[in-house]
């Protein structure tokens, strides 16, 4: 490379090799090079030659130009701004003093050395962002012309519309970014992968997780094969091994590379050794501690030598709670989220966790058995325990009726997981529910005698409480309240669930089986729609038919959020603002409205369908429609009692809510008081600083678990949600600490819904916040879904979950609407991605893939 100008052209292993010089991957490279780590030879083009190249044509004016009218919460504003950049870039040739440098340098490598040509822009690969990928790599790159539009294109991917926007929302200014290129020998690798030197979610430990694959690494990293994993000590010993379904695998072509199918007799064999996956251990070990972090490294291997293709600190490390939060800890249980997890479907705070306690102790007749609870808390999120609903059932002789209602509830059990066995006799559950059992059902029965009073009385008694809580000037005060009214007001609306929760909320089902022998598949599914009729509304349809009724002008606004105002995706934890605190809320809905079939006109269409269902069956078995309409419309019933029960509980989660943001203004201590147990708080209000003492660690524990996204519907054993969150081949179905699960199934399979087969667009959300990004008729995938969610339904061809059951909130309201659905598929969000065309039989239960990805912005 004599006589290359330094400024445009440097070696890979440049001594003066900086981020500003040769951007975050170049800079990191030479300093691995540097220190003597197997670094493949080649050159970077600088950030000179970027701004030369810039300059000559006139081009970063009207760049900056075109950033500045960029909008970032208007996505094609970006893609407009790329657009022209990129068709600058595309139109302007590279200079002739910094091509010949170029040609100079690659020249130097060798006859047309295969290479690797990756952007290196100086804001990216620093240790508070993430941006590796934001901009291009081109591989196995051949000839002086084809290196030379590569870097051009390198380029012009420092303004793609994604990389515009990352900038904008990350305060990067558009006239400090310049971009350097890698130009790097090709390792012809026969494996590669990546490792980190510590855990990639939290920093800690002391393992190193090591993931490999067949063929060139482009597989690995952009998600498109699921790798082996090793988890190896700091001595070189593997302590873990998963052998993981490598598919496929990157391979080089004459014209760069290309995706091929891994031969089936490769798939199952090991990518690496215990010896190689110990040697790539420690040369990671070497590398972190040059850099003095946790790093994130990029390997290939080649003739049994490991090739170092790039390093970077891990970005976005997850705090590690502070405390556990942890009842799988305590015994071999088997656990699930479903069914109520749909009306908690995050971590909640502490204090919530405390009210819900309480909760469960009203609506639930053993809420222990001995040493074994009903309920537990895993990572911050609510589970049951399925174990101990078993063991009871099997003790009094019930255990087939247990589980078919088990399985009707909470969803069917895999066949590859086994229900832990709890020693459990007879007398001991009697015993238990003798002291517990009958006075609950003794309450249940009372309750539910008065159950249509006290749910008519509730919306007045919520509200006269939140006046007076407003009202209350003095912390003794408050506290008082909360024994004389407050808590009262908790207990009852548990009970008024307790007591709906037992009407005959599962008749529907029971009735089904008799429907399909009379009148056939078609119509048993119309006859058994219809929750609503009567004028007495499902209190799940309740958000989006009173939506419908104000976008009609046939009610107010007060007059909505009085009757609907505390429905909310995250209901029952008191940290979370409810609907009618938002005076804007309102105005996103009735945007998303217009957009969508009238919830009123797909009811009504339901209603013509089950008429004439209910004709045909009059005609066909003239003598059995009067008991057929008499059963049904007695499960209908309970069917709205249970629902509207379960609303007026949220409704007086929303007082408590009020009570604990008025103790955090009379005690000063604001929100702090959502990361105290109840009896803390009341604590505090007594003049107690003590437990404050709790709230920072408690914060930091709340984020670190709820960073970590929703667990799998199943759990059995000793979970660790931070361990299991870094698992390439995690199921969200189901854990088993006690045996090894095969890999979910690439099929999409589960309950069947709602009746329906459609065709469509899958749109994928993780939030119902990302609900804007839902377009009408596409198919809603997400994990689980509650009355929050109900007002995108109208929007939705079909709605597919991961957790769910037939008497799941999704399953409920999308049969009254006539929309598809299919519930409790436990790999639907991860096997489906925003833009793949999907066929959705809610009959069936099944979802196809007709054509991946269809290029569906995200």
């Amino acid at each position: 490379m004599r006589g290359v100008p330094v400024s445009v052209v440097v070696p890979l292993d440049a001594a003066d090799a900086d981020l500003a010089l040769v951007g975050g991957k170049g800079a990191s490279l030479a300093r691995l090079a540097g220190a003597g780590l197997p670094v493949p030879p080649g050159f970077d083009v600088t950030t000179v030659a970027y701004r030369d190249f810039a300059a000559t044509a006139g081009l970063q004016e009207r760049i900056l130009a075109a950033v500045a009218e960029v909008d970032p919460d208007r996505p094609e504003t970006a893609q407009a701004a790329s657009g022209k950049i990129q068709q600058w870039f595309a139109e302007s040739p590279v200079p002739e003093e910094i091509a010949e440098a170029i040609r100079a340098a690659y020249a130097g490598m060798g006859e047309d050395v295969p290479v690797a040509v990756r952007s290196s822009a100086t804001a990216e690969d620093l240790p508070e962002m993430s941006f590796a990928g934001q901009q291009d790599t081109y591989l196995n790159i051949r000839g002086e012309t084809a290196v030379l539009d590569a870097v051009r294109r390198c380029w012009a991917s420092l303004w793609t519309a994604r990389a515009i926007d990352y900038r904008l929302r990350n305060g990067v200014a558009a006239d400090e970014v310049a971009l350097a290129v890698v130009v790097q020998e090709l390792v012809p690798a026969e494996a590669a992968g990546v490792l980190f030197t510590r855990d990639p979610v939290t920093g800690a430990g002391e393992d190193v997780l090591v993931n490999a694959a067949w063929g060139l690494g482009e597989a690995i990293v952009g998600g498109q094969v699921t790798p082996d994993t090793y988890v190896v000590a700091r001595d070189g010993q593997v302590r873990e091994q998963v052998v993981g379904d490598k598919a496929v695998m990157t391979v080089r072509t004459a014209e760069g590379t290309r995706e091929e199918p891994v031969p089936e007799g490769r798939r199952g064999v090991p990518v690496l050794s215990p010896a190689e996956a110990g040697e790539l251990a420690a040369l990671g070990v070497r590398i972190e501690e040059l850099y003095r972090c946790p790093m994130d490294v990029e390997w290939a291997a080649r003739d049994g030598r490991f090739w170092v293709v790039q390093a970077r600190p891990i970005t976005g490390l997850r705090d590690r709670p502070v405390e556990t939060w942890n009842d799988s800890l305590g015994g071999d249980y088997l656990w699930t989220c479903a069914n109520l997890g749909e009306a908690i479907p995050s971590v909640m705070t502490p204090c919530t966790w405390s009210l819900v306690e309480i909760f469960m102790s009203e609506t639930m007749a053993l809420s222990r058995v001995g040493p074994h609870r009903l309920s537990g808390n895993i990572g911050g999120r609510f589970y049951l325990n399925l174990s101990l609903t078993f063991a009871v059932g099997n003790a009094l002789g019930l255990g087939s009726l247990v589980r078919a209602a088990s399985e009707q509830a909470f969803g069917r059990i895999p066949a590859d997981v086994a229900v832990p066995a709890l020693p459990m006799s007879r007398w001991r559950v009697v015993r238990s529910a003798l002291a517990s059992g009958l006075p609950f059902l003794r309450r249940v029965a009372a309750y539910q005698r008065r159950l249509p009073e006290l749910l008519a009385a509730s919306p007045d008694r919520c509200a006269r409480l939140h006046e007076r809580i407003a009202a209350v000037g003095d912390a003794g005060e408050l506290r008082a309240l909360w024994r004389s009214d407050v808590e009262p007001l908790l207990r009852d609306s548990s009970r008024m669930l307790a007591a709906g929760a037992r009407l005959d909320g599962a008749g529907l089902v029971r009735i089904r089986p008799r429907l399909l022998k009379l009148v056939g598949e078609a119509d048993a599914n119309a006859l058994l729609t219809g929750l609503s009729a009567g004028g007495d509304a499902l209190a799940s349809l309740g958000p989006v038919m009173g939506l419908g009724e104000l976008a009609r002008g046939e009610i107010g606004r007060e007059t909505f959020a009085r009757s609907w105002g505390h429905r909310c995706p995250d209901e029952f934890e008191v940290s979370a603002p409810r609907p009618a605190e938002d005076p804007e809320w309102i105005d996103r809905q009735l945007a998303g409205l217009r957009s969508a079939a009238d919830p009123a006109e797909l009811l009504a269409r339901q209603q013509r369908a089950r008429d004439a269902a209910w004709a045909r069956l009059r005609s066909r078995h003239p003598g059995k429609e009067r008991g057929l309409r008499r059963r049904i419309a007695g499960a209908a019933r309970a069917a709205r009692g249970r629902e509207a029960a379960r609303s007026e509980l949220i409704r007086a989660f929303w007082v408590l809510r009020a009570f604990v943001l008025r103790a955090g203004e009379l005690t000063g201590c604001g929100e702090d008081l959502f990361f105290l147990r109840i009896e803390e708080v009341l604590a505090v209000l007594g003049g107690s600083r003590e437990p404050l003492g709790a709230v920072a660690d408690r914060r930091q524990t709340y984020r670190a678990y709820a960073a970590l996204g929703p667990y799998p519907t199943l759990v059995r054993g000793h979970f660790d949600p931070v361990r299991w969150s870094t698992l390439p081949d995690r199921r969200m179905d189901v854990f088993d600490e006690s045996v090894t699960l095969a890999p979910v199934s690439h099929s999409v399979r589960g309950f069947a819904g709602a009746a329906g087969v459609v065709e469509g667009t899958a749109r994928v959300l993780t939030s119902v916040d990302e609900g804007d990004s839902l377009r009408p008729g596409e198919v809603l995938v997400t994990t689980v879904t509650n009355v929050g969610w109900t007002p995108l339904f109208p929007r939705a061809a079909a709605v597919v979950t991961d957790v769910g059951a037939p008497l799941s909130h999704a399953a409920i309201v999308a049969r009254e609407l006539g929309i598809p659905a299919v519930v409790g598929c436990g790999n639907a969000t991860t096997r489906l991605r925003s833009g793949d065309r999907v066929r959705v039989d809610g009959a069936a239960g099944t979802v196809e893939v007709l054509t991946a990805d269809s290029g569906v912005e995200e």
